[in-house]
This record gives structure tokens, C-alpha cells and sequence, in this order.
């Protein structure tokens, strides 16, 4: 007994190749999005603007901004504070914002890796 594709399956080596250059030029646009990504600035502040971060999307430190007004000696604590809650939210925003533009460019796959 033969087995029988249904219509639009198979079609032998054209269909093959198809494939292939849809999954090569997926992982190209794939590999620019993550290089675009890694470049991009997220800005964030906390504490009323007094603190204030700039983070790339490879999650390095660009820069960090002190307002004088809050550098209290007696309450390192509080900055302390404010930079972790400026950071992190930098990162959660990193983590979204390029799951959301990588689901978009990969259809929704979940490829290993990327």
C-alpha cells in the first residue's frame, strides 16, 4: 500500500530547496535583528528621575546619571537602591522588548539558541 501525501506536501527536491532558502534567509533576519537589538539604548529612570541609566540591549552599562540632590552620605542605602530598581527595569525591558521583535521576525518558532 502507498502512502499518500496530502495535496501541497512533498513535491520532491524544488519544494526542498524552497525550504532551505526560507530557513537560511529566516536565520539571517534573525541574526540582524539580534545584532540591531544588542546596539539599541534603553534610557530608564527611578526615583523621580533622580537616578538614571542607560543600558544596551547586550545588557552593558552605558552610562549612569546621579541627580546631586539625592547623593546623601548619611543615606547611601536609598541610592543604592535606586540604581538596582533602574537597572532592572532596563533589563526587563531589554528581555521584552526583544523577545517581542525576535517572535516577529522567527513567526512565533521557538528556535533554540536565538
Amino acid at each position: 500500500m502507498k502512502a499518500r501525501l496530502p495535496k501541497g506536501m512533498g513535491g520532491g527536491p524544488q519544494n526542498m530547496q524552497a525550504m532551505l532558502k526560507q530557513a537560511q534567509k529566516m536565520q539571517a533576519d534573525i541574526e540582524a535583528k539580534k545584532a540591531e537589538l544588542e546596539q539599541k539604548e534603553y534610557v530608564v529612570s527611578s526615583g523621580g528621575g533622580m537616578v538614571e541609566v542607560t543600558v544596551l540591549g547586550s545588557h552593558e552599562v552605558k552610562a549612569i546619571g546621579i541627580n546631586p540632590e539625592v547623593v546623601d552620605p548619611e543615606d547611601v542605602e536609598m541610592l543604592e537602591d535606586m540604581l538596582v530598581a533602574a537597572l532592572n527595569e532596563a533589563n526587563r525591558r531589554i528581555d521584552e522588548e526583544s523577545e517581542r521583535e525576535m517572535d516577529a521576525v522567527s513567526g512565533g518558532l521557538n528556535i533554540p539558541g536565538f
